[in-house]
């Protein structure tokens, strides 16, 4: 492994890291929020909605202003903003204000999201894609383990608004990370072919590229999936089956351990098999392993131990499902790859986003509505992948 592959991986995983880390510390803090800002359950899972519908949306802008201005600046400006939204939690007075700057803190953060993928895609194409993606989600990795465990320290030392003091700080590291780490991959002769009407051309034909939208939504209703556990998650675990947020914490990183693991087989997985095949593979393990868990949890089995198990499994085969999705929906957009990511993203994140607010109503303290959920994600990941990769030829990426 070259180390620039590795120096690239570190930092664009930690830029991506970013948001997600927001997330994942606080989540430990959810019930304590609802009871010190006198929030009802769907209140406090709104500030975790608007934080999804402003990370997707606000990418169609960076996308674009990514290839016309290159890949730098428009991280500087997602991490400035980012961070004034941080700061603006820190002294939220009620779960509106809350609400609000979590909002403004997905905008900023929507920038490390999308605009590591367009980097990934400038540097590389094929399985050397696939192992730079997987090495990115490798350091990202370390939001999903690291973050509810640091989270729940910070929320025992501080408060849940110590949390977003932290991410304040990383925001200001991050800066100061992308100032001295990475280097334009965006040259200026091809920035001079971006505008805002191209990228709106882009999008219109994007959206009527029958490849794209469906790889798209294979990632997307994956990664649903894995919100709906993610605004769901504490008040079960927690509430329902009785665990400290230490201990929630730790639950919650053997999932990522599963997801992240498993992702480091793709670029190998990918030259031996192609990239269409392990799709299909894996959704259809993903899918088998959650509709076993639903039927069980409709059965009456309501054991901590059973749903550790197969989500385990399921997020297994999950974390095979995002990197190749993402690398396979850009290979043929090489040259608008930040509007093309960014449409990906706000596809996913607007995906996730509507699946907590349909999940949401139906929580009535067990684990029902968030197996449910999940579930049903992983079976329309099944369904569009044998739409997408099933008709005559799987669309499959040679190697470098």
């Amino acid at each position: 492994m070259s180390s620039s592959l590795l120096r690239y991986a570190i930092v664009l995983g930690l830029l991506t890291a970013m948001g997600p880390f927001a997330i994942d510390m606080y989540l430990p803090a959810l019930p304590e929020i609802g009871r010190s800002l006198g929030a009802g359950t769907e209140a406090v899972q709104a500030s975790l909605m608007a934080f999804f519908i402003s990370l997707g949306v606000g990418q169609l802008v960076f996308g674009p202003l990514s290839d016309m201005f290159g890949r730098k600046l428009p991280l500087y400006v997602g991490l400035a903003v980012f961070l004034a939204g941080s700061i603006g939690c820190v002294f939220a007075p009620d779960i509106e204000t809350l609400i609000a700057f979590r909002f403004v803190q997905g905008l900023g953060a929507c920038a490390g999201m999308v605009i590591p993928r367009a980097v990934v895609r400038d540097l590389h194409t094929g399985t050397e894609a696939a192992r730079l993606m997987s090495l990115l989600m490798l350091v990202f990795s370390v939001s999903p383990i690291l973050a509810p465990l640091a989270g729940s320290f910070v929320i025992e030392a501080a408060g849940w608004r110590g949390v977003f003091w932290v991410v304040t700080v990383l925001a200001a590291l991050g800066i100061l990370l992308l100032a001295l780490c990475l280097s334009e991959t965006r040259p200026r002769h091809h920035r001079v072919e971006s505008s805002i009407a191209g990228a709106l051309s882009a999008y219109r034909s994007l959206l009527t590229d029958r490849q794209f939208l469906g790889l798209t939504f294979i990632g997307a209703f994956g990664i649903a999936s894995f919100f709906a556990y993610l605004a769901n998650s504490s008040f079960v675990l927690i509430e329902h089956y009785g665990l400290s947020p230490r201990l929630y914490s730790v639950f919650f990183s053997i999932n990522a351990v599963s997801f992240i693991g498993v992702s480091q087989c793709t670029a190998w997985l990918a030259a031996r098999f192609g990239f269409g095949r392990i799709v299909r593979v894996a959704v259809t393990g993903y899918a088998a392993a959650m509709v076993v868990l639903l039927a069980v949890t409709l059965a009456g089995v309501d054991q901590l131990a059973v749903l550790a198990g197969l989500l385990f499994v399921g997020y297994g085969f999950l974390g095979l499902v995002i990197p190749t999705t993402s690398v396979l929906a850009l290979e043929d957009h090489g040259a608008v790859a930040g509007t093309a990511s960014a449409l990906m993203g706000t596809l996913q994140f607007v995906t996730g986003a509507v699946v907590i607010a349909v999940v949401g109503p139906f929580f009535d303290g067990t684990s029902l509505p968030m197996v449910a959920g999940i579930t049903a994600c992983a079976v329309i990941a099944f369904v569009l992948a044998q739409a997408t990769l099933g008709r005559k030829r799987p669309v499959e990426v040679p190697a470098e």
